[in-house]
């Protein structure tokens, strides 16, 4: 069997962290790895050993490499292709026309808002990655409300195969941060988003929230780490609120496990999200976390003693649930919650137990 996985391969954040832990878990002779762009997620792949192939586009536009991606797989004799993402979708739908291979792909998100704030390009973009989608030979959704919502979108059952996202438990981290490093104090409670700043992600949620937050409870920091075309925005607005000095923006930032490990709380202000790794990645350092209802976090955080699940996105309830948060931790009760969370999710969403169940799929289409 052959399988390749299609990426645009702009991806930094859960999609790439997905798709490269999974497929370190399988058999490096069946997979391949297509990008679509030169960069991090390339650079990340190699290093993993994964067979990594770049048919570099010259713009996002450019259509001629679907020529050197439907040789290759006719050349390599390839059973499978796996797309992820909307860019990736466009190309697996030609390729299927103009070859014999199976057409998989992974729902990572709603694709009624991956083109979200970009106007009436995005509305475009955003009808043909809807109709394309209708095409696949099987789907992948990553947690049941995304299986429910491609069933409302008209996908027969038998179609989609719900698959709870994974991580590796096993591997540990060594990397350290200190509040020095980050020009912090001990006493502070910190918050940590990590997320692109990209609209559908709502920092400006977060930072209303704090707005909140310091008058009861000065101490408190919020710590964004990640970059995208809204963050100087999200700066600008910092500062429009007066709350230089009590949010930081520190970027892009390797081995973010180190920023969990030192963070009091992960923060999720997310619209929509199919099944969120970052906070299974807060969970692995046993930080607890505080949710939008989004994605498949319920599967993750099935009570309120695990874990916050806002069921409304206002500001008031974020603010409510980082000050119960700081609460608890006044109470030496936060930390239990972190331990508690990290028992349930480690025994229920590993990596491995991910990989076999998409393998076990594969075997059904290839004979």
């Amino acid at each position: 069997m052959k399988v390749l996985h299609l990426n645009a391969g702009n991806e930094t954040g859960g999609g790439m962290v997905h798709i490269l832990s999974l497929l370190n878990q399988l058999n490096r002779d069946e997979f391949y790895l297509g990008l679509l762009e030169q960069g991090t997620f390339e650079l990340k792949a190699t290093e993993l050993g994964i067979n990594t192939l770049v048919f570099k586009q010259t713009s996002r536009y450019d259509l001629s490499v679907l020529f050197k991606i439907i040789q290759f797989i006719k050349t390599n004799h390839v059973d499978i292709v796996h797309t992820h993402g909307a860019r990736a979708n466009l190309y697996g739908y030609f390729i299927r026309m103009f070859s014999k291979v199976v057409w998989m792909t992974t729902v990572h998100s709603d694709p009624r808002n991956d083109f979200l704030g970009r106007g009436m390009k995005g509305d475009l973009f955003t009808k043909l990655n809807l109709a394309v989608l209708k095409k696949p030979d099987h789907y992948f959704a990553i947690s049941k409300r995304f299986a429910k919502m491609m069933g409302d979108f008209g996908v027969q059952p038998n179609k989609i195969t719900t698959i709870l996202n994974g991580i590796d438990f096993d591997k540990k981290s060594t990397n350290q941060i200190s509040y020095e490093d980050l020009k912090l104090n001990p006493q502070d409670f910190v918050i940590l988003m990590v997320a692109r700043f990209d609209p559908v992600k709502r920092h400006e949620l977060a930072i209303f929230a704090m707005e909140n937050v310091i008058k009861k409870y000065p101490f408190a920091k919020l710590i964004f780490v990640g970059d995208g075309p809204i963050r100087q925005r999200m700066e600008e607005l910092v500062k429009k609120v007066n709350l230089t000095g009590k949010v930081k923006f520190l970027g892009h930032r390797e081995n973010v496990d180190a920023y969990f490990k030192l963070a009091d709380i992960t923060l999720l202000t997310s619209k929509t999200e199919s099944f969120p790794l970052v906070l299974l990645e807060s969970s692995k350092e046993k930080t607890p976390v505080i949710t939008t209802d989004v994605g498949g976090v319920n599967d993750m955080i099935p009570d309120q003693s695990y874990g916050f699940v806002l069921e409304n996105d206002k500001v008031e309830d974020i603010s409510n649930a980082i000050k119960a948060a700081i609460e608890l931790k006044e109470q030496d009760k936060l930390k239990e919650m972190g331990e508690k969370l990290f028992t349930y999710t480690s025994r229920n969403f590993s990596i491995q137990s991910t990989a076999d169940s998409i393998y076990q799929t594969y075997t059904k289409f290839v004979h």
